[in-house]
């Protein structure tokens, strides 16, 4: 039995099971949900604008080009040289108000969700308001790599 998630042309199956014991017995509940991708790709560029005013920290210069071409400002790399993330996490906080939302936009590759997490800790610490659902949106939308998220929603509007 197949279980994850499959992509067939612009759907994308996702198959799970759940196990419930009863008795001797055990039955398996096997739910299959079809995602109209294009759908998903229709409701990407509405979703991301409600962002736009958030603080967003990213890795590197190539992330911040990217978001700033979809429109976002206040975007930040963690990554300066001869500066600590822990120093660079406070110079940001000291860069922008109190009343802003936080999202923490690394790379969902291995190296990247472990920066994630240690800036997520970071920030916390710092006092900021972190919100991580603009990153669920992305991770939806399959852009793993944020320095290529405004070449790929360029080419989801252009036509």
């Amino acid at each position: 039995m197949f279980e994850g998630s499959r992509l067939h042309s612009n759907r994308e199956i996702q198959v799970s099971r759940v196990q419930i014991p009863s008795g001797p017995l055990r039955f398996e509940i096997v739910q299959i949900k079809t995602i109209n991708k294009m759908k998903l790709n229709q409701n990407l560029k509405a979703d991301i604008e409600k962002y736009k005013n958030y603080v967003i920290i990213v890795e590197g210069n190539k992330d911040i080009d990217s978001l700033k071409s979809l429109g976002f400002e206040k975007v930040y790399a963690i990554h300066q040289n001869a500066v600590s993330i822990k120093e660079r996490a406070e110079q940001i906080i000291q860069q922008t108000d109190k009343k802003d939302r936080f999202c923490i936009m690394t790379d969902f590759d291995k190296k990247g969700k472990e920066l994630y997490f240690k800036l997520k800790t970071i920030f916390q610490e710092l006092g900021a308001r972190l919100d991580s659902t603009l990153r669920g949106i992305f991770l939806k939308a399959r852009i793993s790599h944020i320095e290529g998220a405004g070449k790929f929603i360029g080419k989801l509007y252009s036509t």
